[in-house]
């Protein structure tokens, strides 16, 4: 399997998304049972041909090299049998969840016997761009379809032969059920110009999704001519207040920081309460030392945690996407919200405490997608809110924030029901 070559990127995204228009129109009247029996089968020749799609995957990790991959993103990139089976077991959740299309949310009926319903319907046509997370092929496309949405899937070049091993099974099944097979497009060029072309689009795609790392989310921010849902960054933080469970407040830190280091709801920064730091932080610190994190500290921090680095005003910024931390000694929980919202991407930010009152404050004054009480950032994830899985993290407020999972992917028209009625 090689990457294709085109000339006239512009003809050839065109071409793309007229398909993916008319999927649409099917889609948009697809029954229910037949949308999620393409998630089971999905889920079935998944776990049939895993060797497939892992063969196709080790072809990617040794080119890894080659595009100058930090260990973090290797491990985005890398494929094994559990993680093929938590696609396989994503699908199938979300075939178990309600058809979102059709769902009346809204109705009332007017003085004059006009009947007012609000109705959910499908975006149309979505666009997602990704990078270096094959997995993400089968989520974003289960999440589309079922949403009545085709899809344009366009991966990177460090994932090429993985993301074809699983859009071939997807295809494979669309057919099988009955569904257009261009309901689930995998764009096969790895070149930066076919993108523009699809970003101008804005008659033929209805709204661009990008997944990756910032200077991607940012040209596509710039580029397109629909709307885009996004994040920049998963800048995310963990505060433990004076009220903490100690051992609590180290396991919740240790987790968010190390669990995947390499993804967008990991934990880039940690908040201690002035009140505790002399203790809790040396415990804290301790266990982050031992998973290999170096801790970057602020002046207060750095007086009580030995063989640590000052923290540049830029580290408090930063998204490290590996065993990094800054850390920083504050005054209260005000100082916290503070420093958060100033410094944060409005991902993800958590607190650890006892405190009823201090954590109603925080979660109502941090300004984030999410908030977490008691427990780890990483639980900012599609499939653990219960969506089964999910397209991306929104951190804007338009038109769709925190994981974006069948709803988000939905718009809604109005149907209005009389008995003659004129004006």
């Amino acid at each position: 399997m090689t990457d294709s070559t085109h000339t006239d990127f512009d003809q050839y995204a065109k071409e793309w998304a007229v398909r993916a228009r008319i999927a649409s129109r099917e889609l948009t009247v697809a029954r229910g049972e037949q949308k999620n029996a393409w998630l089971e089968r999905s889920a079935e020749l998944l776990r049939t041909r895993t060797a497939t799609v892992l063969e196709a995957n080790s072809k990617d990790i040794e080119a890894a090299s080659t595009f100058g991959l930090t260990n973090a993103q290797v491990d985005r990139l890398r494929l094994d049998e559990n993680r093929i089976e938590g696609v396989a077991a994503a699908l199938e959740e979300i075939a178990k969840l309600p058809d979102p299309i059709g769902e009346i949310f809204e109705s009332n009926t007017r003085p004059n016997g006009l009947l007012v319903t609000r109705v959910r319907v499908p975006l149309g046509v979505v666009f997602f761009i990704f990078e270096s997370r094959p997995n993400v092929t089968a989520d974003a496309a289960a999440i589309c379809v079922k949403s009545g949405n085709a899809v344009i899937l366009r991966g990177g070049k460090e994932a090429f032969h993985s993301n074809h091993a699983m859009h071939g099974l997807l295809v494979e099944a669309l057919e099988e059920v009955g569904l257009p097979k261009d309901a689930v497009q995998l764009v096969d060029t790895t070149d930066r110009d076919a993108v523009g072309s699809f970003l101008r689009l804005r008659d033929l795609i209805d709204v661009t999704i990008p997944r990756g790392g910032k200077g991607l989310i940012e040209r596509v921010a710039q580029d397109a001519a629909m709307p885009v849902i996004k994040h920049y960054d998963g800048n995310c933080h963990v505060f433990v207040d004076k009220a903490a469970d100690p051992q609590m407040a180290t396991n919740i830190v240790v987790n968010s920081k190390t669990h995947r280091p390499g993804v967008c709801n990991a934990a880039e920064s940690l908040l201690i309460h002035r009140d505790v730091a002399a203790d809790l932080l040396l415990q804290i610190a301790d266990a982050l030392k031992e998973a290999g994190v170096e801790l970057r500290c602020c002046p207060r921090s750095q007086e009580l945690i030995s063989d640590s680095v000052a923290a540049t005003d830029e580290d408090f910024y930063t998204e490290f996407l590996g065993l990094v931390m800054s850390v920083k000694v504050v005054d209260d929980v005000e100082d916290a919200i503070a420093h958060i919202n100033k410094y944060g991407s409005h991902h993800t930010d958590a607190i650890v405490t006892r405190d009823l009152p201090t954590a109603t404050q925080f979660s109502a004054s941090v300004d984030s997608a999410a908030v977490h009480v008691n427990t780890s950032t990483r639980f900012n994830d599609g499939g653990e809110y219960g969506l089964g899985a999910e397209i991306g993290i929104s951190t804007d407020k338009f038109h769709a924030r925190g994981p974006c999972g069948l709803r988000e992917l939905t718009s809604y028209k109005y149907i209005v029901h009389g008995n003659g009625q004129i004006r």
